[in-house]
């Protein structure tokens, strides 16, 4: 079975008791996750963060801390019902907005951001790394993972 790696970067942006995340469209379906995404290749991880919440969201953001890392391996099935051991690899580092002005990615993986408040994260439908990064961030914890949850949810 072929093997695939892809490393990622997502930040965690809160203020005023919001969370910033971006829609992300799975399949033609929507859900809100973190803003972030792939790293390209040369690219340094706080680079990428840097470039993703741009590209996502219009701000530019500073990072003020690494919080953690969620990894996870599962099968994915590709074009031509190919099926590929996929390992996914994120890095979670909580950021916050220096400029710039919230807008809409156009031609990407996302198509809007948004602020959200913190107590309705639970009625959004969003996928699993919007509460393993939230987990990070009320936890901190030592060894830089989600408490009692399985890692990355791949995106």
């Amino acid at each position: 079975m072929r093997k695939t790696l892809r490393v990622a970067a997502y930040a965690i942006c809160v203020r005023d008791g919001q969370i910033l995340l971006a829609r992300w469209l799975k399949d033609g379906r929507p859900e809100w996750t973190l803003p972030g995404g792939g790293m390209e290749h040369g690219e340094d991880l706080h680079d990428t963060v840097l470039r993703e919440v741009e590209e996502e969201t219009g701000y530019r953001v500073e990072v003020s801390g690494l919080l953690g890392v969620c990894s996870r391996r599962l099968p994915v099935r590709r074009r031509f019902g190919r099926t590929v051991d996929h390992h996914g690899v994120g890095l979670v580092y909580e950021v916050r907005v220096t400029g710039g002005e919230l807008r809409y990615e156009v031609g990407g993986s996302t198509d809007m951001a948004q602020w959200h408040d913190l107590d309705a994260v639970p009625a959004l439908n969003r996928v699993r790394l919007v509460d393993q990064g939230l987990a990070l961030w009320r936890e901190r914890p030592v060894t830089g993972r989600p408490g009692g949850q399985e890692s990355y949810p791949g995106r």
